[in-house]
């Protein structure tokens, strides 16, 4: 009985508590969306999600329920859920938004998840958000989608009208890869590039190295064949590693991974490459070697590869590249040799900026080779920076180190 009373009285409490977060409809169509919208003068803010997507369950699950959230998006927003994709466990209110789901991804070119859209009280899109974040910075988002000066669609229509001084073309190619809206970005970035005389200026280098994303932008043979040029503006190496990382995800990556699962013809690969990019071929291909063997779990091609690459290019390395061999090293490797070289390539990793996960891998390394007091000053440092949701990792990762666990292969 006295737990039927509490249950009682909690529950009311609990519902209060439920209700500070935002507000979603359910049992509605998008029509009855948009005429809800129309009616109360709102806008409609629609969470296009999948099930399989960790950045939306974590909006879900950590920044919708926030009151200070609710309070700000209930007031201004009808809120709808819109599910992408399709599972057997869909209920039948899911099922039928199937169809709005279809026709959000074709008219809004919805691709990547989370993405948010907007739409004014009359039901016309004005804005896009895509990707997750915390509750300030999605109130601030959401503020913006309320300002026709802010609003991606409302500027983009703009464009579309015939308003295409440089400054406008600048401020929307930017806005597009933000918002992004990959056709229009290439679109919009083409013709502002078109239009400067001066495409080596400090300021143009840094907006062309921005989109500069495949061989086919106007920036990739500038960073190609006038690297020095280039060098002197954005900084040493950066033309040649903006055209490494182009290569490598267009000739490179999709001849490792065959669909016979055959093994990658490596002379095959250097060969092709030194013939179109002689200056940097050993580099590259050294690289995905490391990157290659690692990922197949092949320990000894990767720890000799990874070494290979350090000794002749590892003061290009950068801070990921230079944690995630390091990493490898601590996994792999019991050289103590080979450890104390994986130390130095960790530390460097974190020297100009404190990243918690750099700062686990060099911790591990400290006590793998068997300096423990060090490793667990370091894993306490790494632990109080890192967020919330990685904290439970770095102290199971403690009590290991604490016990004199041995926890690598």
């Amino acid at each position: 009985m006295k737990k039927l009373f509490l249950l009682a009285f909690l529950l009311p409490l609990l519902a209060v508590a439920q209700d500070k977060g935002m507000h979603f409809e359910h049992g509605s169509s998008w029509a009855d969306v948009k005429a809800k919208a129309k009616a109360e003068n709102k806008y409609i803010f629609v969470d296009c999600f999948t099930t399989w997507c960790g950045p939306c369950k974590s909006m879900s699950a950590n920044v919708f329920p926030q009151e200070k959230v609710g309070s700000f998006m209930n007031d201004k927003f009808i809120n709808v859920k819109v599910q992408m994709d399709q599972t057997d466990k869909d209920n039948e209110e899911v099922k039928s938004w199937y169809a709005a789901a279809k026709q959000f991804e074709k008219d809004y070119a919805v691709r990547s998840y989370p993405t948010f859209l907007v739409f004014a009280p009359d039901g016309h899109i004005v804005d896009r958000h895509v990707g997750g974040s915390d509750a300030d910075q999605f109130i601030e988002r959401f503020a913006a989608s309320l300002n026709p000066a802010t609003q991606y669609y409302t500027q983009l229509d703009l464009y579309k009208k015939g308003k295409k001084d440089t400054a406008f073309l600048r401020q929307m190619a930017l806005m597009a890869l933000n918002k992004v809206d990959e056709p229009n970005t290439l679109l919009i970035s083409k013709e502002y590039i078109s239009k400067q005389k001066d495409l080596y200026s400090p300021v143009n280098l840094e907006f062309i190295a921005k989109f500069t994303n495949s061989s086919k932008d106007p920036g990739f043979n500038m960073f190609l064949h006038n690297a020095d040029k280039v060098n002197k503006i954005l900084g040493p190496g950066k033309a040649e590693q903006k055209v490494m990382d182009i290569v490598a995800q267009e000739e490179v990556y999709p001849k490792l991974m065959k669909k016979d699962g055959s093994k990658p013809d490596w002379a095959a690969l250097e060969s092709s490459l030194t013939k179109k990019y002689p200056s940097f071929a050993e580099e590259l291909i050294l690289k995905t070697k490391a990157q290659y063997f690692s990922y197949v779990k092949d320990a000894d091609n990767a720890v000799a590869n990874i070494v290979a690459y350090m000794k002749k290019y590892g003061h290009k390395a950068d801070p990921q590249s230079l944690n995630e061999f390091a990493w490898t090293i601590f996994e792999k490797c019991n050289d103590m040799q080979c450890i104390e070289q994986a130390l130095e390539w960790s530390k460097r990793s974190f020297k100009d900026k404190e990243v918690p996960a750099f700062m686990d891998t060099y911790a591990n390394l400290l006590y793998k080779s068997g300096k423990k007091e060090e490793a667990l000053a370091w894993e306490e440092k790494a632990m109080n920076k890192a967020s919330d949701d990685e904290k439970k990792n770095y102290e199971t990762t403690l009590e290991k180190m604490k016990k004199g666990e041995k926890y690598w292969e």
